[in-house]
């Protein structure tokens, strides 16, 4: 069995959000595994182990994002791959799904692809479902509990309702909650591996596309259009006739 983590490097969850010059950053903030993530690698893991197979971890982004993936190798992944170009600065989730969608394909022949409920940066949760479209895979969402039979899957969602079983066939995509269980630490051995670990690195031309078309701009969504403002102070001689005039006004408006 084939297995794919897919992790991503974050703030830290401490860090303070800075502006400057009107754009938003994390500053110089600690960068680490997305905390949703460990719980992903930690289900790949289990399913590894329960069946012999083999776990790769994906990751997006600059040569940062290789610390992220030596963490899951120290957590006990098999490879890492790193997928970096100049082309990806601007991902929004959609876009992340089509790189991660490509490699999976570029790797082949694999049974399940796990992901973090979410992203602690964007805070969407929608790269896993978008990921499965792609692929024409079956989407477990919110997942605290997997079963594999055969080519068959059983899993036990958490959702805010409570607990729902659903069943489907192997190939299947995963977004794992806390549920699930408590993510493994690093062994001392499994982190000394991952620090000597080779970590090869795929650009949009490996994987054979061509750089995704953003559907969301972050600059747009942080900084909406400036709104003209005005406001009129109402004065009369009694609480009366100020009242009067601003239900006037109100009316006239059509906000009542």
């Amino acid at each position: 069995m084939k297995i794919i983590a897919c992790v991503k490097q974050v703030p830290d969850s401490a860090a303070r959000v800075v502006a400057e010059n009107g754009q938003v950053s994390w500053g110089d903030a600690q960068l680490v595994i997305n905390p949703w993530d460990e719980y992903a690698v930690e289900a790949a893991l289990q399913q590894k182990e329960a069946h012999n197979g083999s776990l790769i971890a994906i990751s997006i982004g600059n040569e940062n994002a290789k610390e992220a993936l030596k963490h899951a190798l120290a957590m006990g992944a098999d490879e890492a791959v790193l997928i970096t170009d100049p082309a990806l600065t601007a991902l929004d989730t959609q876009g992340a799904a089509h790189v991660l969608a490509a490699a999976i394909k570029k790797i082949g022949e694999v049974d399940l692809a796990f992901f973090g409920r979410q992203a602690i940066d964007g805070d969407a949760g929608l790269t896993p479902a978008q990921t499965a479209r792609l692929l024409g895979w079956s989407i477990f969402s919110l997942s605290a509990k997997i079963d594999v039979e055969g080519d068959t899957l059983r899993v036990e969602r958490s959702t805010e309702e409570g607990r729902q079983i659903v069943s489907g066939k192997l190939p299947g995509v995963f977004s794992i909650v806390k549920d699930f269980g408590e993510p493994r630490y690093p062994s001392f051995m499994g982190i000394r591996k991952a620090s000597r670990a080779e970590i090869p690195v795929w650009s949009l031309a490996d994987l054979g596309i061509k750089a995704p078309a953003a559907v969301v701009s972050w600059p747009e969504v942080i900084n909406p259009p400036a709104r003209e403002i005005s406001c009129e102070m109402i004065e009369a001689g009694s609480p009366e006739e100020i009242a009067n005039i601003l239900a006037d006004k109100i009316l006239a408006e059509k906000i009542l």
